[in-house]
């Protein structure tokens, strides 16, 4: 059953294909500079398949970008009396490339420097001062501390784990999103925070974990549970929002989302 027939995920906050590159390069840990084009098209090319399996709904230049990595691949295996001619500077195929995630890489620094300064400016309060409206009130979206990146590399290692003569078949009133939020609340009340592969131990299909995943992500974008790392791309966490309200009705009404 396409997954899309019962939910298709829409995040509030979702990176691009650059962000993609520069999350690869970084924990591949490979010089911005000097990278293994074989060994990022093939990583790349394995998260934008993954996306496709969750029926994300991916943006274009997703697809433009896979198409010149491609290219790239392609023009680097031609000898070098072979390839386009060239400006001295651009003999090297990835040089557009490269340009470009250096460039993006400063205005993406940029903005989160300013985002530090602006958070550390909100948490200064002149004394005797009337608390801001709304402040320290809401438990924010989830996906500040993880990126996307880091969740679905999490949910390909889960995935991974799943012996082949143990998928099983993917049948549609098995296992729902809505099952998968009603399993994650029920952890998540009776812990604090729980190891994200733990979600998927007693699960056996591809089919339950694809649609506990969906479930983790429909519940952070409802701000009823967030994702942490104690280390860039460490373990996971996933916990209760801090100031969010414990109210079984409400908690109901989320489980009964699909």
């Amino acid at each position: 059953m396409p997954i899309q027939e019962e939910y298709k995920v829409k995040l509030e906050v979702f990176e691009g294909p650059l962000d993609l590159l520069l999350y690869l390069i970084k924990k591949d840990e490979v010089d911005i500079y000097d990278i293994p084009i074989e060994l990022i098209t093939r990583q790349y090319m394995e998260y934008l398949n993954l996306m496709r399996l969750l029926d994300f709904d991916i943006a274009g230049e997703f697809l433009v970008m896979a198409a010149t990595l491609m290219m790239i691949k392609s023009r680097m295996l031609l000898p070098p009396e072979e390839r386009p001619e060239l400006e001295p500077e651009e003999d090297d195929p990835r040089w557009e490339l490269i340009r470009q995630l250096i460039e993006y890489k400063k205005f993406k620094d940029a903005a989160s420097n300013l985002q530090e300064m602006e958070a550390r400016a909100s948490n200064m309060f002149l004394h005797n001062a009337p608390e801001p409206a709304g402040a320290l009130k809401q438990p924010g979206v989830g996906l500040e501390d993880v990126t996307i990146f880091d969740l679905i590399a999490a949910f390909n290692e889960a995935l991974k784990r799943i012996p082949a003569d143990q998928v099983g078949e993917i049948k549609a009133e098995r296992f729902t999103v809505a099952d998968g939020i009603a399993a994650i609340l029920e952890r998540l009340r009776e812990h604090s925070e729980v190891v994200f592969a733990t979600l998927f131990q007693p699960l056996s299909t591809r089919h339950e974990i694809i649609f506990t995943f969906l479930a983790l992500l429909e519940l952070m974008r409802l701000r009823k549970a967030v994702a942490r790392q104690s280390a860039a791309f460490g373990e996971i966490v996933i916990a209760r929002p801090e100031t969010q309200p414990q109210s079984s009705a409400s908690d109901s009404n989320v489980a009964s989302t699909s």
